[in-house]
């Protein structure tokens, strides 16, 4: 949790800075965060896949596996991320520009300008955002959540000192504006993964690079890694028509809308994260030892464990939206919007926590579909669909949209809520264990 409150930390520090420069650079950055999900959708995908085989072969004193998993979940990440390399730099500006397709011409166009510039930066590390995300999955499934913890405290501190310091020219530095900002989190990236490989390069962890050469458990890599990476890419591709349906109600809505999910995630993201990643590594270890009754208990204990602690903040969300939101914008018409929408997602906290960390214990039993079929399809019927039509077809403008956010949530729960409690996914992982040699301690050397 502690990690996760610096990372959104680090986020808000860049709404916070570029909402200093103009609503446009507000919108840019949260259109640009668009495309750079995409890498991060891959990133979470291997992750989950890692933390769910890590924590279990720990728990099944495999150890052996456990380190082949940690490494070819790395080369993967590393791999995967060359591709955006390019994307940022040869289409940046033209992938911005496409969203905003039903807006103001002359607004999206300095929009696409200057999210073209800060995606062509984020882009150029991919590889190395990759490899970050993987590396604290994976470690945290070894039950090492401090590790990972120490570096991103280190890493997006700094990352926060060079979006105010560049961002802004304090201190004498260059103003660089929103490329200041794009040049923090690049540098970020880059830290988090060289401290995270060296410290599973090293005895600082207990996990070890080794020679990969168990083909079933790249397989198992893979096949748990696709439906979280698809989870993540549908996700992604829903926003751009969601944005592009805020962008028809004005820049300020959809400037207002970032802020809005800003303030959401700033406050219970860490919280929801934290859990989500710990309903995994106790499921995932539970399973590995063997005791399934003991792995179902721990999963619906730490969704309580969610909505007793993100629920009682999402109350405070909805009372205090408006003040909470100034902090992040003063301008006018933007801020009216912001509270309401920070007053929708406190509305939305008990429901949204209840699905993310049942969803985090169902991957560390190595169940990724049922989640995904969770957030596919209230993204599409919900988020999307049920907005667009409420709020275009009925007229009934952003309160559509609204309604459309707390429905997703909803149904999104109601998926994995059903999947916990009458799936078999304690012997779909028992069996997945078997098939790469991690029963019974098992090694593959």
């Amino acid at each position: 949790m502690v990690e996760q409150v610096l990372r959104t930390l680090m986020r808000t520090t860049d709404i916070i800075v570029t909402a200093m420069m103009s609503p446009l650079a507000v919108a840019a950055i949260g259109l640009a965060d668009l495309y750079a999900r995409l890498p991060l959708r891959l990133g979470l995908g291997l992750g989950s896949a890692s933390i769910a085989l890590s924590s279990q072969d720990t728990g099944g004193d495999a150890i052996a596996n456990r380190d082949e998993a940690v490494t070819q979940a790395l080369l993967l990440g590393f791999l995967t991320g060359i591709p955006f390399v390019a994307f940022g730099f040869l289409f940046g500006e033209q992938a911005i520009a496409v969203i905003g397709f039903l807006g103001d011409d002359e607004e999206i166009a300095e929009v696409a300008r200057l999210g073209g510039l800060y995606l062509a930066i984020i882009f150029a590390t991919a590889p190395a955002r990759h490899v970050a995300l993987v590396g604290a999955r994976a470690l945290q499934g070894t039950g090492d959540t401090r590790t990972p913890m120490y570096v991103n405290i280190v890493s997006n501190t700094l990352n926060i000192l060079l979006s105010l310091l560049l961002g802004l020219g304090l201190f004498g530095a260059p103003r660089l504006e929103i490329v200041g900002v794009g040049i923090g989190t690049a540098v970020g990236n880059v830290f988090t993964a060289v401290l995270l490989a060296l410290a599973i390069a090293t005895d600082w962890t207990d996990a070890s690079f080794t020679r990969p050469q168990n083909p079933v458990i790249t397989k198992q890599l893979v096949v748990l890694a696709v439906p979280p990476v698809a989870e993540g890419l549908v996700a992604t591709i829903i926003e751009f028509p969601f944005n592009a349906l805020l962008l028809m109600f004005g820049a300020e809505v959809n400037a207002a809308y970032q802020v809005g999910l800003r303030v959401y995630q700033q406050v219970t993201g860490p919280l929801s994260r934290g859990i989500n990643v710990g309903a995994s590594i106790v499921v995932g270890q539970a399973i590995g030892d063997g005791d399934a009754e003991a792995a179902r208990f721990n999963g619906w204990a730490t969704a309580a464990f969610g909505v007793l602690t993100v629920g009682s903040i999402g109350l405070v969300l909805v009372t205090q939206a408006e003040w909470i939101a100034r902090l992040l914008t003063d301008d006018p018409a933007t801020l009216e919007h912001a509270a309401d929408f920070t007053r929708v997602y406190g509305l939305a906290a008990p429901l949204s926590v209840l699905y993310t960390v049942l969803s985090g214990a169902l991957k560390g039993a190595s169940d990724t579909t049922t989640p995904f079929v969770a957030r596919a399809s209230g993204l599409l019927l919900f988020f999307l669909g049920f907005s667009w039509v409420a709020s275009v077809g009925f007229g009934l403008g952003l309160l559509g949209i609204y309604l459309g956010i707390v429905l997703y949530y909803g149904w999104a729960l109601l998926i994995v809520g059903r999947g916990f409690y009458r799936g078999h996914w304690a012997d779909r992982a028992t069996r997945m264990m078997a098939d790469r040699g991690s029963t019974d301690g098992a090694r593959t050397d």
